[in-house]
């Protein structure tokens, strides 16, 4: 099971995604509001989450900008991508997100790419 670090702007988004973890046996060990935030978490992390879901479109600094910053702390980090703004695809794979997976995501979706990515 893998530990994770959602990052969304969306506080319900956060409670949905930690219970639906959870079924699976995930642990949440982080939540954070904005990229800027979720570089702030991931550099005091110890240990490091597992996986990372990041979304794109968030105050202070978005996914992609938050997702090079955490990839030059530790290119080993794994960043699974959740947005419903299919235009950012490219950019943020080539930011170093493993994958990316468009909005509304069911569950089934997300076990499997987290499942994909911890192997």
């Amino acid at each position: 099971m893998a530990s994770l670090l959602i990052v969304d702007d969306d506080a319900f988004l956060h409670k949905v995604l930690e219970r639906i973890l959870a079924i699976n046996g995930h642990t949440v060990t982080g939540l954070a509001y904005d990229g800027a935030e979720a570089v702030e978490i991931f550099t005091a992390s110890n240990p490091k989450p597992d996986i990372i879901l990041m979304d794109h479109r968030m105050p202070v600094m978005n996914g992609t900008t938050a997702t090079r910053e955490i990839m030059h702390i530790d290119s080993s980090v794994r960043i699974l991508f959740i947005s419903a703004d299919e235009t950012v695809k490219e950019e943020a794979i080539e930011s170093g997100a493993l994958d990316f997976l468009t909005k509304p995501i069911r569950s089934a979706e997300l076990f499997a790419a987290i499942d994909k990515h911890l192997n």
